[in-house]
């Protein structure tokens, strides 16, 4: 519970301050968890150093120089290169590498993206506490009620209680933002991201269970060790994966954010 306020004390006072602050918190995940997905799937020290070069262009890209789409077309283009490299090194290698690549620079373009909006401190605020409220609903829930397994083969201790649970969590927690943030402090505003937080509450339920199963299959128990209680940085961030890239989709479509 320590290491989680902590954690997310600097992740609200990183999107507050936004600009260089945030995007400063957004490299350190990413380039983190991209070394934990190097060393679950023994990637070569080259692969590794490469990927993180690439990612570390791409956030730069778009927090510096503003441009999401050109961002997304270098990662893109480098997760295709970096995997036929890693194919032509070693029969398998391609298949984890450019997976590796945009499974921890999509998000980081997502949020980087959003917080740039009008509306950005609230609607990446708004992604982050569905996730929240679904991660914590779903934990407790989950203790409290037991009952049938969610997905026993992948994660024996998530039930389908949790998961109930969790998307009730998402549904409060898009309304208390959503009494708090401007325009969006009425019925209809309340309406549309009570919506879009019931989809997103889903995607950080698959997220949590697609690093399960990521996991599962390296043979390791944790991403990493660098956060005490929790593992690593993926295992902190497994949810939010999905959900923010859906996230600032949808509000790229919608127009919600500004």
């Amino acid at each position: 519970m320590a290491t989680g306020l902590v954690l997310v004390a600097v992740a609200i006072a990183a999107l507050w301050l936004g600009g260089p602050a945030f995007a400063v918190l957004a490299a350190a995940a990413v380039l983190i968890m991209f070394t934990e997905w190097a060393a679950m799937h023994r990637l070569p020290l080259l692969l590794r150093r490469l990927g993180l070069a690439t990612l570390g262009v791409v956030v730069w890209v778009v927090a510096v120089m503003g441009n999401p789409s050109e961002a997304l077309m270098l990662l893109g283009g480098g997760a295709g290169l970096l995997g036929l490299f890693a194919a032509r090194l070693q029969k398998g290698l391609g298949r984890t590498m450019a997976p590796g690549l945009l499974y921890c620079g999509l998000p980081a373009i997502a949020l980087i993206w959003l917080r740039g909006t009008s509306w950005g401190f609230y609607a990446t605020l708004f992604v982050m506490v569905v996730v929240w409220g679904a991660d914590i609903a779903a934990y407790f829930t989950g203790r409290a009620i037991g009952g049938p397994k969610l997905a026993a083969a992948i994660s024996p201790n998530k039930t389908w209680s949790g998961a109930v649970g969790g998307l009730a969590g998402a549904l409060l927690a898009a309304g208390a933002l959503a009494m708090l943030w401007p325009g969006h402090d009425n019925m209809t505003g309340i309406g549309r991201l009570a919506v879009l937080a019931v989809p997103l509450a889903v995607l950080s339920i698959l997220g949590d269970l697609y690093e399960s199963w990521l996991k599962r299959r390296a043979g390791v128990k944790d991403s990493g060790s660098i956060l005490p209680g929790h593992g690593g940085v993926m295992d902190r961030l497994d949810g939010l994966v999905p959900a923010a890239v859906a996230g600032a989709g949808a509000f790229a479509m919608t127009g919600w954010a500004g």
